[in-house]
């Protein structure tokens, strides 16, 4: 070897170990992605300690490792590295963070919300592979306005789980089973399995789901992070594929309160293109993060209603009651006064309103009334939506699925679509009862259900007892919330301990409840009281700090120190982050 060359491998080889060394030194620069907030990561990216290139790909190399068994995501947007690249330019020019918060930070969306670019958007059904919609939904354009990257599509429980009456939660055809991190074959919830699975492990920062009758409120509180379900009408739907224009709303699943009130803060306001929103009282958003403070219980008055929870509901409703005794000693240390024993007759007997299960025959004439018009309205709000509110504005449409009815034919006779192990009977009494949103009996069925629930129940108890919120644990919050179209957050609360039983769904091979099962506990409020919400639920959180001590028995290794090390290694020039210079 010639003694320059001999002299500049040696160089070569000095500067990777001097390199390598600075990485080891400065992996403590990098937060956790486990965990990682979005101060976290806004700290590190506007210190220049990594990119957003290199949190884009830290994330597709945590999916690849974990989602072949999870399968939380459907698909990686391809333009994802590019996106990011774009948004580290903006950055270096001058970006002002405290203007965009989100700017540069990747997000995953429910597949049942469109994007115009390269993903498809399928409600995890072959009928919609190859479709494309005209524009972005107005969700897709907001999140992409304030700066976010849309890293991928989240799997879900197939159709926003409007197939089935008894249900395979997070199985769609085209996604495959879902399946949580926490204990073996754990039941994911549904129907945004895949965005509460991602967001618990860090395959996004965030992700953004939907929820018509607990789709956010159940994988939020089985997969150990905060589901925000918002008021209906506070988001748009515009292009989000429908189920019931009377109880959908567009939801955040995080892993801090602050971070849903961040992600909530730019998805939240008017869109001409859904009339729902013009019930928005205000003409300015409030703060949400804002209201993210430590004095946020105090003075408020939750109400407790101990028969609501006498319902045997869910297997996983209550697994540790002790916890939530607990949690109401934490909410009165606070400064909340706690209004027990209130009675609640529209929660009397356990049911799953909005898909037409129920665990135990109800046990009251008008609950069971109630249920049946609720199962009757979402039935005829979605024979009516998916017609009018997204297949029509396809600009695309592979399988001319034009109807309810086309797409019941489709699921049938299409090999892929799994059926009849995955039936269809919730869209074949769907289709017997023929109801659309215009027909008289559809809006007797939406007196009866808004007069039981609301003033008969929920919004009569927050009046009768001039009540700030109600607090229970998650899952019986979701009877209520669903049917008046009303705001909850849940936040988790503990795990199930050691020695709990391991309960099977009741479809499937998966496992409802198990050692190690999280739960969470939920505050739900009257219509656009998200401010509220946010700031008790931030303070209930500060003062408890759950999900960081609830560990999954499978993540991913991935960190950005080690996706920055190859970066740095493969660029021997110094394009890394300052400290390493």
């Amino acid at each position: 070897m010639k003694p320059l060359g001999a002299l500049a491998t040696a160089l070569h080889v000095l500067l990777r170990a001097s390199l390598s060394q600075a990485l080891s030194s400065a992996d403590s620069a990098f937060p956790p992605l486990l965990d990682a907030t979005l101060a976290d990561l806004r700290f590190g990216l506007d210190n220049n300690h990594f990119t957003s290139v290199d949190l884009v790909q830290a994330y597709i190399d945590r999916i690849s490792e974990v989602n072949p068994d999870l399968k939380a995501v459907t698909e990686i947007n391809p333009d994802a590295l590019s996106i990011a690249l774009e948004r580290d330019t903006e950055r270096r020019a001058g970006i002002d963070p405290a203007k965009q918060p989100l700017h540069g930070i990747p997000i995953l969306l429910k597949n049942n919300i469109a994007t115009d670019d390269e993903m498809n958007n399928t409600a995890g059904s072959y009928a919609l592979l190859g479709a494309r919609v005209p524009h972005d939904s107005t969700i897709a354009s907001k999140l992409r306005k304030a700066g976010a990257i849309i890293l991928g599509k989240a799997n879900l429980s197939q159709w926003a789980a409007s197939r089935e009456v008894v249900l395979h939660e997070g199985w769609s055809a085209h996604g495959g089973q879902a399946v949580g991190a926490y204990f073996p074959k754990q039941n994911p919830r549904g129907s945004s399995s895949g965005s509460a699975i991602a967001a618990s492990l860090g395959l996004a920062w965030a992700a953004v789901g939907t929820d018509t009758g607990g789709s956010i409120l159940m994988p939020g509180h089985a997969n150990n992070v905060v589901g925000f379900r918002p008021t209906v009408g506070l988001t748009s739907r515009y292009l989000v594929i429908p189920y019931s224009l009377r109880q959908d709303t567009v939801g955040t699943l995080t892993r801090t309160v602050k971070d849903a009130a961040y992600l909530m803060q730019a998805m939240a306001g008017p869109d001409k293109r859904d009339n729902y929103t013009d019930a928005i009282p205000f003409d300015t958003i409030p703060d949400y993060v804002a209201a993210c403070s430590n004095s946020g219980l105090k003075g408020k008055r939750l109400g407790v209603s101990r028969n609501t929870m006498a319902a045997d509901i869910d297997p996983s409703a209550n697994t540790d009651p002790e916890a939530f005794e607990k949690a109401l000693d934490v909410l009165r240390a606070a400064g909340a006064e706690i209004i027990d024993n209130i009675d609640l007759p529209c929660n009397n007997a356990p049911t799953d309103q909005t898909k037409g299960r129920r665990s135990n025959p109800a046990s009251d004439n008008s609950l069971a009334a109630a249920m049946a018009a609720i199962f009757a309205i979402v039935g005829a709000d979605f024979l009516s939506s998916l017609p009018e509110k997204y297949l029509s504005l396809l600009k695309v449409n592979p399988n001319n699925i034009t109807s309810v009815r086309d797409l019941r034919n489709f699921t049938r006779d299409d090999p892929q679509e799994g059926f009849p192990r995955f039936d269809t009977t919730a869209w074949d009494t769907f289709l017997k009862l023929g109801l659309t949103n215009t027909d008289p009996t559809y809006w007797s069925n939406v007196t009866a259900a808004t007069e039981f629930l609301g003033p008969q129940c929920f919004t009569g108890a927050l009046e009768k007892y001039k009540l700030d919120a109600m607090v229970h644990p998650t899952p019986y919050s979701v009877v209520m919330a669903a049917g008046l179209g009303l705001p909850v957050v849940s936040v988790p609360l503990g795990r199930a301990p050691d020695d709990s039983p391991i309960v099977p769904s009741d479809r499937g091979k998966l496992m409802l409840s198990a050692p190690n099962g999280p739960f969470g506990i939920a505050f739900s409020g009257p219509a656009f009281s998200e401010e509220k919400l946010f700031a008790m639920a931030y303070d209930f959180e500060q003062r408890t700090n759950v999900r960081t001590s609830i560990k999954p028995f499978i993540a991913p290794t991935t960190e950005l120190a080690h996706v920055v090390r190859k970066r740095c290694l493969r660029d021997l020039r110094g394009a890394c982050g300052k400290e390493f210079k």
